[in-house]
């Protein structure tokens, strides 16, 4: 949408200063004093606009809902925790690192908390510092979270 501006004389008005016309994209009327039916039906679409992006919103919000963000704070907590002792276990930087996944989802679905340490230090094989501590403490940093699945979608 572009503004046009035209003195209150040529527009017909009785005040003083300057009117401010908007005029539609598609070209058409606006200028000068005849802003007859095409300003309704700017006022119209935009009205339409705002309404299309406040739904917008309301639908991310949401998305948005669907998951605890409690559960996802605490989860991307544990995930900076993990980066930062896997860091410190292989002694480089995370872009140094070796390729290691240690995938929580997967470790809150084991049967016990020794089938997790189990696959912790199965993950943690090639690692030359010991491992004992950082298994001991990320399995009581998981203990009590929930795996998160992702938001079902809904049928129309």
């Amino acid at each position: 949408m572009s503004v046009a501006t035209g003195g209150s004389e040529a527009a017909g008005g009785g005040g003083g200063g300057n009117r401010v016309f908007f005029q539609s994209p598609r070209g058409g009327g606006g200028s000068g004093g005849s802003s007859g039916g095409s300003s309704r039906e700017d006022s119209v679409s935009a009205a339409a606009a705002v309404v299309q992006v406040q739904q917008r919103r309301h639908q991310q919000g949401k998305v948005t809902v669907k998951y605890d963000r409690k559960e996802l704070r605490k989860r991307l907590v544990l995930e900076e925790w993990i980066v930062e002792q896997l860091g410190q276990l292989y002694g480089c930087e995370e872009e140094e690192m070796p390729d290691v996944e240690i995938d929580i989802d997967d470790l809150l679905d084991a049967a016990n908390e020794e089938e997790r340490a189990l696959k912790l230090q199965e993950t943690l094989v090639d690692c030359y510092k010991p491992t004992e501590e950082f298994i001991k403490e990320l399995l009581t940093r998981i203990r009590g979270m929930r795996k998160l699945s992702p938001p079902q979608k809904k049928s129309i």
